[in-house]
């Protein structure tokens, strides 16, 4: 019935209220991706610090939420409780107390500009979830996901992240602060670092899937595994060159989301906050709600082109099913829970990547200006690009000798790049003049003999 009216809504049957029907679907489609988004935010925000006062032996927010029913309440049994829901309204507080706390704009920004910034911040976030497919693209799924099923969705993709920066330079040019200016510039210089390794790692997804778009990227990766191992998807963090590609586009996916080691343009420690320490109030809250929105939808990115998008484990259940007769009940009621549970499953897998950015940040420390520099063009860059190559052999030789030729031609040539890189960078370091390694003594460990004193033990007299 629903599946039948939504039908109606696209094919302009049904036009309710004088309202065009496929004008309808389309913003049911759009409140379908900004309000659960926006509502999943604060709880994001509850889970990064509960997780993070697990990780370093913290409390964390564990007061605010708690339910104290008193003495004299109608209900024995509740009578002097205390129901604990572990900070759980933290978030919803901290949120009413930046909605109320005072708006200072200082006297010199610029004031159009000031005000644009936390508005381009949070847009990628939305602009980009658009394109992702949360549900297979066939029944009712099929007609409200994805908000737009573009051709090019990669290519849209890599161009409206890059977006993501311009709120962070124009925030920081707009608030007439060295400080604040200083973290836009590096947010600008760290964009060009990290982007063409992230370029590269798509483009090898690309190539071996043979289409631009989302939903395509989705359906090659429900392949046999490899291109001949039946009854398993070839979800790409499963193949060597999709494992190479992933550890770069995780690696640029982190230093795209200003999240820790690469969170340089507010680092506190010599930018006080960095760009954005002019704000204040509701406008300091959208800078850290794009933050983690685009958190949310790159972890979405991550699995529409490593983690099989929406599939829930990667089997081929009907092909299981055919494979062996006795459990086909059971494989087809897999299946069945794979399409229905598909919106479940995508944000699961949101949430995982979320967990990973959490662990990351109690993890590791802040890398230097220079390390993040380095790690984008001298690394993921050139592995980026030595992936892409193979990836194309692979594909080339694929054709020529099968599945099982290609998967060895692309074995073999990846060893070949790894070991010509490692002796590349081993040269290279061998070769460096300056850099040798230096010890230095800020305090003489030995002063009174180097000056001839002898000391006088006292209990020795």
């Amino acid at each position: 019935m629903v599946y039948d009216w939504l039908k109606g809504l696209q094919d302009g049957a049904i036009n309710p209220l004088g309202i065009s029907g496929p004008f309808l679907l389309a913003l049911l489609k759009v409140l379908l991706l900004i309000i659960p988004i926006l509502t999943l935010v604060p709880g994001l925000i509850w889970w990064e610090r509960r997780l993070l006062s697990w990780m370093q032996d913290r409390i964390g927010p564990n007061r605010t939420g708690t339910i104290t029913f008193p003495d004299n309440f109608p209900l024995k049994a509740l009578a002097g409780k205390k129901i604990r829901t572990f900070g759980l309204l933290q978030p919803i507080a901290d949120g009413l107390k930046l909605f109320l706390k005072e708006d200072i704009t200082p006297s010199h920004v610029d004031r159009k500009i000031y005000f644009i910034a936390p508005a381009i911040a949070l847009f990628p976030a939305f602009a980009l979830g658009g394109t992702l497919p949360w549900g297979p693209h066939t029944g009712i799924y099929g007609l409200l996901t994805p908000v737009a099923n573009i051709e090019i969705g990669i290519l849209y993709v890599l161009a409206i992240s890059s977006l993501g920066a311009y709120g962070v330079v124009l925030a920081g040019y707009a608030s007439n602060n060295k400080y604040s200016l200083m973290g836009g510039l590096r947010a600008s210089a760290q964009l060009i670092s990290y982007e063409l390794g992230m370029a590269m790692a798509v483009a090898a997804v690309v190539m071996a899937a043979g289409s631009m778009k989302l939903t395509s990227l989705v359906e090659a990766q429900e392949a046999p595994l490899w291109g001949f191992v039946e009854g398993v998807q070839n979800w790409f963090i499963f193949t060597p060159y999709g494992l190479v590609a992933a550890v770069v586009f995780l690696i640029a996916m982190i230093a795209e989301t200003n999240r820790a080691p690469f969170d340089l343009p507010e680092a506190e420690n010599e930018l006080i906050a960095g760009y954005h320490t002019e704000y204040s109030s509701m406008k300091f809250a959208v800078f850290f709600m794009g933050e983690y929105a685009a958190m949310f939808v790159f972890s979405g990115v991550f699995a529409v082109l490593f983690l099989g998008g929406y599939n829930m484990m990667p089997f081929q259940w009907d092909v299981l099913a055919n494979q062996i007769p006795a459990m086909r009940g059971f494989f087809e009621f897999m299946a069945s829970a794979n399409y229905w549970l598909a919106p479940l499953t995508f944000i699961v897998k949101c949430a995982a990547g979320i967990t990973f950015f959490i662990w990351l940040r109690a993890t590791l420390p802040r890398l230097r200006y220079d390390q993040l520099m380095n790690l984008g063009w001298k690394t993921l860059l050139p592995v980026g690009v030595a992936n892409f190559i193979v990836v194309g052999l692979w594909v080339v030789l694929t054709k020529i000798w099968g599945p099982v030729g290609g998967f060895v031609s692309l074995l073999v040539a990846m060893v070949f790049l790894a070991v010509l890189y490692l002796n590349f960078v081993s040269r290279t370091r061998a070769e460096a003049i300056g850099l040798q390694s230096r010890k230095i003594a800020l305090v003489d460990p030995a002063p009174s003999q180097r000056r001839g004193i002898t000391l006088v033990d006292p209990n020795k007299s």
